[in-house]
């Protein structure tokens, strides 16, 4: 039986999808390794458990988890050894039945020494714990700021000094906080575990002390070894700074589990929820509906469908505005709605035609007042991503395309509640700001492997460069043969090319992970628990719409 061309095409897009989820596990795999197995086997050796294994330990075993950033620091910092993952590992995921976030040092990479992608790491937890009202847990192994580049980690306002600051806050607002102390904890990483609710120290293997016994022999002359100055049995007989100690990783780690056990039930944000059905079209479909070549045409319906339970959509303005699709549907039993990029051409009430992935003032409309309506209802918001950027061109500015955007990018940062972003392809300009780029405070930022984020495009940002490198040359009386041309064209290409990847945005943390298209009904459904832990704290105001 001959296959059709729409079965050959959705197989040939299947195949390129898989393989760039193969690369990404393969990628990951890497990450995994932290500083490598001989660090790893040299960790062991002292009786420490790596971070990895210490989450995997303490979260409660066959629920789900979901790791933050966990691209951070790749390809960065490489004439220091690198930093994988950034020096940290960050999980969403229960304990004793509590949602939480759980940030752990990875000790062997560096020492768990702070890089600056290591604060930016930190402080990404600790926006998600206050944004959601989400207990964090801070497993601490860290030998402090990496010296060679403290001066972009220490004094600034997003710098290594606003992670104590967060913690008086989320103190403050009641957010559970608990520090373990399993290895070293100085200088001014000190405060963290202190700052906590509540802390625990692991005996002969952590130790707090504002200066080592190096420092404190070069200082004042004292000498005394770290244990007496700053151990375990120091800080909980004799100072006071610690709640509890643990002879073991493993008894420690149980006793958060035993403390995470008696938090109180929290506040309801209200969101709906059902029992959770799954999609009548498998997820695993998405691979072979996204196309292999990002400039054709697709049907974002076809995607929801296999995102949402029953595969039940109920569109909103089907007819009006159709390059931007909105509707209400289930994640996992919640309640959403969509607000996705529609890649088909498709004509006007007009008879006109627009391009697909393209925003245009219609559809601006149309997405500005589905936004307004799931803020009054209470329907966290889904922005899913494939955007070249608004339309231009003097019919679109005389008819008011600016004013449009502003009014869609107004109702959509305005928005009390939650929203969640999936960077599925094309992520440009400025239509990655109206769809809730990481500048308007998703939830969470997720990216496909087929994800793209820029000003433009790689050939479009190429052909723009070259015009003005070779305007440039010419000036200067250059001849500039198409040869030249060309080999000027790939050079600036590829360099784009490389900062528009997935991984280039998920090393710099623009996106929180890139993840199997597959997973992400699982992702969103987490992410929408722990936000319904934290109600809105104030009404729904756009302020001034031009209309």
């Amino acid at each position: 039986m001959a296959i059709s061309k729409k079965e050959l095409e959705f197989n040939k897009n299947d195949d390129a999808m898989r393989l760039k989820i193969s690369q990404l596990e393969r990628e990951l795999a890497k990450i995994y390794e932290g500083g490598g197995k001989a660090k790893i086997e040299k960790h062991h050796k002292k009786g420490k458990l790596t971070a990895r294994e210490r989450i995997e330990l303490l979260l409660d075993k066959d629920t789900p988890r979901f790791e933050v950033a966990a691209f951070a620091g790749k390809g960065m910092y490489e004439e220091y050894g690198g930093c994988p993952s950034g020096g940290v590992v960050i999980k969403i995921g229960y304990v004793s039945g509590k949602q939480c976030i759980v940030v752990a040092n990875d000790a062997t990479v560096k020492a768990g020494a702070w890089f600056p992608i290591t604060g930016k790491k930190n402080l990404r937890a600790q926006e998600i714990a206050m944004e959601n009202n989400l207990p964090i847990i801070y497993l601490v192994d860290s030998a402090g700021v990496f010296l060679p580049m403290q001066d972009e980690i220490f004094p600034d306002k997003e710098h290594f000094g606003r992670i104590f600051r967060n913690n008086a806050v989320m103190s403050s607002k009641g957010i559970t906080q608990i520090a373990a102390v399993m290895g070293s904890c100085v200088a001014g990483g000190a405060y963290l575990p202190i700052m906590s609710d509540e802390s625990l120290i692991v005996n002969k293997t952590g130790t707090i002390f504002l200066a080592g016994s190096y420092l404190v022999k070069a200082a004042i002359g004292e000498s005394i070894d770290n244990e007496t100055l700053g151990g375990a049995s120091t800080h909980t007989e004799i100072s006071g700074v610690c709640d509890y100690k643990s002879e073991t990783d493993e008894e420690c780690l149980e006793t958060i589990r035993e403390l995470m056990d008696q938090i109180g039930a929290p506040e309801s944000a209200g969101f709906d929820k059902k029992e959770a059905i799954e999609p009548k079209v498998k997820p695993e479909n998405i691979y072979g509906i996204l196309p292999k070549d990002r400039t054709k045409p697709y049907d974002v319906k076809e995607i929801i469908k296999c995102m949402v339970d029953d595969s039940k959509f109920t569109e909103y303005k089907k007819e009006y505005g159709q390059t931007i699709v909105t509707g209400y549907a289930r994640i996992q039993g919640w309640s959403v709605g969509i607000v996705a990029n529609q890649r088909v051409l498709t004509k006007t009430g007009k008879g006109e035609m627009q391009f697909g992935g393209v925003i245009y003032s219609d559809s601006a409309d149309k997405a500005a007042r589905f936004i307004m309506n799931c803020n009054q209802k209470n329907i966290p918001l889904v922005f899913l991503q494939d955007v070249s950027g608004f339309m231009v061109g003097s019919k679109s500015e005389h008819g008011g395309i600016i004013k449009d955007g502003a009014k869609m990018v107004s109702a959509m940062a305005n928005s009390v509640v939650p929203k969640f972003t999936v960077v599925m392809g094309n992520s440009y300009g400025a239509g990655n700001y109206a769809m809730c780029g990481k500048a308007y405070d998703p939830r969470l930022m997720l990216a496909w492997p087929t994800a793209e984020l820029a000003v433009m495009s790689g050939a479009s940002a190429a052909k723009t460069l070259l015009q003005i490198e070779v305007a440039s040359l010419k000036a200067k009386g250059e001849k500039i043969t198409e040869k030249k041309e060309k080999e000027m064209y790939d050079k600036i290409k590829n360099r784009y090319d490389e900062q528009i990847s997935p991984y280039y945005a998920a090393s710099r943390i623009w996106v929180d992970a890139i993840i199997d298209p597959a997973e992400t009904r699982n992702i969103i459904a987490l992410g929408i628990e722990a936000a319904n832990l934290k109600p809105a704290e104030r009404d729904y105001n756009v302020g001034v719409i031009q209309t």
